[in-house]
Parts: structure tokens; sequence; C-alpha cells
């Protein structure tokens, strides 16, 4: 879960999330937000996908990310855990 942690660590990176609640975009459509290099977004993308936060679909020529909510809804439940506990 450490690497979690790190990949929610970033602004960028939550930004990235955010963008990929509404729909599944390619790395060029994710970097069009951006005022960062397009290897500096791929960072990001590969950092969150080492987390299990996004996971890509290759189609045609492009990759498509998405964001993996399963791995979110298990951060979810985590944190719940601690509000759920009895004082």
């Amino acid at each position: 879960m450490n690497i979690v942690f790190k990949a929610l660590n970033d602004s960028t990176r939550r930004e990235i999330l955010e963008l990929l609640q509404d729909k599944d975009l390619t790395a060029g459509q994710i970097a069009d937000q951006f005022s960062i290099s397009k290897p500096s977004i791929s960072h990001h993308l590969d950092l969150l996908k080492q987390a299990g936060l996004v996971v890509s679909v290759k189609q045609g020529q492009f990759i498509y990310y998405s964001l993996n909510t399963t791995v979110v809804e298990e951060i979810l439940k985590w944190f719940l855990r601690f509000k759920n506990k009895k004082k």
C-alpha cells in the first residue's frame, strides 16, 4: 500500500486520476491537459500503473488509460475502517 500513497502524494498524479474519472484517455490526451513534457506525463502514468491505480489497454495505435476502481475501493475500505472503529 506504500506505493499507492507515494503515487497519491503528487498533485499531477491526483489530477490525472481526476481526469480519468470521466472517461478513458490516451497519454496524449492526458498530456494536453498539463503544461509539462510528455515524458513527464509518461513517468506519472507509469507510477500510477505500478501502484495499480490505473490500467492501460492498447487499441490500435493508441494506449488508453483508465481508473482502476478496484484499488480505489480497497483504499476507501481501508480508510473507512478507521471511521468505524469504536472509541
